[in-house]
């Protein structure tokens, strides 16, 4: 196992948990002015929390408290996961593929992350 002082977030995944929340908060932004607020806000809490989440991680003062925010990063990814994947079954929905491509990335390095951690 690393130490914490090791454990350096590669910032590529920063850079890319910022970059989706931006393009989520304009995604739910849309989804508000077609008054689908129950899902905008969904999207909102739960796409907004892998950046958060992933940041906070940065600055943890035990490895316990680092694998906890990576860890509680992929789930809200997964939970966004279930929304886009909802509004992309509706061709009344706003066209989200490439969030689902951004998200899926997202999820892909910080799987790597906490398996190189390890």
């Amino acid at each position: 196992m690393m130490n914490l002082d090791e454990k350096i977030l590669d910032t590529s995944l920063t850079n890319k948990t910022f970059d989706f929340t931006v393009s989520i908060i304009n995604y739910a932004a849309e989804l508000q002015k077609q008054n689908r607020f129950i899902i905008g806000n969904q999207l909102l809490k739960c796409g907004t929390a892998i950046g958060a989440n992933t940041k906070e991680s940065e600055n943890a003062k035990s490895e316990s408290v680092f694998f906890t925010k990576l860890e509680t990063a992929i789930k809200e990814a997964t939970e966004t996961q279930h929304w886009l994947s909802f509004c992309s079954s509706r061709k009344d929905y706003p066209n989200c593929e490439d969030l689902q491509n951004e998200l899926a990335e997202i999820i892909n390095i910080l799987n790597k992350t906490i398996e190189t951690a390890k």
